[in-house]
């Protein structure tokens, strides 16, 4: 039975799991420790997909009859790993308490690299390691062994997928501003994609982490009864740490992470992309970047609107994302709220010229506190390509502006989140002011975009030019309407009325103390 928690709620599946592997860590660092417990989810997960099509391959029915269950062009043709005998989950299971299994773990993870081509230099092979008893190693087996628990074993694949999921955010939460290097808070991806829209074509992350905007843009597709076929993705890491916890993220799914590529250089100075036009730019970029060899670029083709300065890569990226757009392509992406206005080193330029060009569509601020790596406030912003083509209204001449700052809920002291209606309380105020019906059917009809002061306003490009090309929110939104019933009035005469009587209650309360004082005085 699922544990209780003291408020008498079922606690779910993968947050018991959390705090039993936790409990298992002891002295590691959770930094060090993520790639164990994830590096076992994932063999777990690709021994139960071959089991699975193992089993159909031995009983030899329908379309396997004769077919050969060792045979590796069998899972190849399946799109499912091949995993040899000694690194299939239930033969390490057998030797889960044996004080060898940590380097039969590593073994294992070789074998199955060494079989899958797409998932060498992918795998995790640290289990042998001195600081990982063999007896906490054996819990682990032993946990991730129950994983999928009744009616959810026919659905492993999805469980172990949302199991995967979970954990990345929570050693991210327990790494602090480390662990947000690799992962972006699950409710700012799903606002990005929520508000873009991904629904067919090719969708691009040139700084992709652990391939969370990838995962999202795949569910969002699935939930809307689409075509998985229909989007394909790119992506580029340069961190080869957090580029493998992709690869394992997207294969969990079944995700192709073939383009999906890694170099220690990055997208600036090696774009593993260089033709690439997509038709959706997904990204969370590091914030106020200045050491992205800025020196070494100048006079780059990306630079259309501008030399981005060598101390700060935020004006690099936007034009990076726009330089790998489709001429229809659309871009959401994560940047420092700072960007929205500064005027250094030409960055003031290099926006007024995005404005004119008729290039920014939205922008969104976010709350405090919503990142793990850092404090800075972070704004969302949209860009479109061609902001009057036939998917939505003609919107040249204008931006939308969204002030969230105010929404969202938080979840400890220093984390907040979105909640599911917060997201599409922004995506629907977006996709009512694009107007008319998006590839997956949702915007007109939702209801009719209208402008609610401090929270949204839909300004004009001369607006935008007469405060100098600022495009913080705030700056258009204004400041909420008070609540109709309120009469200044009579709030103001019932507060002169308390002060008075609080103030003659003070003066009698004085008046009584210094007739006690004058008392004693006299009697002495």
């Amino acid at each position: 039975m699922p544990k209780k928690t003291e408020n008498n709620h079922t606690e779910p599946l993968e947050t018991q799991l959390f705090k039993a592997a936790d409990k298992l860590r002891k002295n590691i660092d959770a930094a060090e420790y993520k790639h164990i417990v994830l590096g076992l989810i994932f063999l777990r997960y690709i021994s139960d997909a071959f089991e699975d099509l193992h089993s159909k391959l031995q009983a030899g029915r329908g379309e396997y009859e004769g077919a050969d269950p060792e045979d590796r062009d069998e899972y190849r043709a399946e799109n499912v790993f091949f995993v040899p005998p000694s690194a299939r989950w239930s033969y390490l299971q057998t030797r889960a308490k044996l004080p060898d299994i940590g380097k039969d773990i590593d073994q294992a993870m070789d074998a199955i690299e060494k079989d899958n081509p797409s998932l060498r230099g992918v795998l995790p092979m640290v289990f042998a390691r001195g600081n990982l008893d063999p007896t906490s190693l054996g819990g682990l087996i032993d946990l991730m062994s129950n994983i999928a628990l009744g009616d959810a074993k026919d659905r492993s694949a999805d469980v172990l997928g949302h199991v995967f999921e979970y954990f990345l955010g929570e050693f991210a939460l327990a790494e602090g501003k480390k662990g947000g290097q690799f992962y972006t808070p699950r409710c700012v991806v799903q606002l990005l994609v929520e508000m873009l829209e991904p629904f067919k074509g090719r969708v691009f992350d040139p700084c992709c982490g652990s391939g969370g905007m990838f995962v999202q843009s795949e569910r969002f597709v699935t939930e809307r009864q689409g075509q998985l076929n229909d989007i394909s993705i790119f992506g580029q890491e340069s961190n080869q740490t957090t580029w493998r916890l992709a690869k394992m993220n997207l294969a969990i799914r079944g995700i192709d992470s073939s383009q999906v590529k890694w170099n220690n250089e990055g997208s600036f100075l090696n774009d593993e992309h260089k033709d690439l036009k997509a038709d959706y730019v997904l990204a969370n970029p590091p914030f106020n970047d200045s050491d992205w060899s800025g020196d070494l670029l100048r006079g780059d083709g990306r630079w259309k609107y501008g030399q981005p300065p060598t101390g700060n890569a935020n004006y690099a990226w936007i034009q990076h994302f726009l330089y790998h757009l489709s001429p229809t392509g659309q871009a959401g992406f994560v940047l420092s709220k700072g960007a929205l206005t500064t005027n250094t080193s030409g960055e003031g330029d290099i926006r007024q010229a995005l404005v004119e060009a008729r290039l920014v569509d939205c922008i969104v601020n976010l709350p405090a506190k919503l990142f793990l790596n850092t404090q800075i406030p972070a704004s969302l912003w949209f860009l479109s390509r061609d902001k009057a083509n036939g998917h939505f209204r003609n919107r040249r001449d204008e931006i939308l502006f969204i002030d969230a700052c105010e929404i969202g809920h938080l979840i400890n002291r220093r984390t907040r989140t979105f909640s599911p209606e917060d997201i599409t309380k922004i995506a629907d105020t977006y996709h009512n002011w694009r107007s008319q019906p998006s590839p997956s059917g949702r915007g007109q009809g939702e209801g009719a975009y209208e402008d609610i002061p401090g929270f949204c306003k839909s300004a004009s490009v001369e607006e935008v030019k007469n405060k100098n090309y600022v495009l913080t929110p705030g700056r258009y939104v204004g400041l909420p309407d008070q609540e109709d019933d309120f009469e200044f009035e009579e709030r103001f005469s019932k507060l002169k009325k308390e002060l008075l009587s609080q103030f003659k209650e003070e003066n009698k309360l004085n008046t009584q103390i210094l007739d006690n004082l004058k008392k004693v005085v006299l009697d002495e």
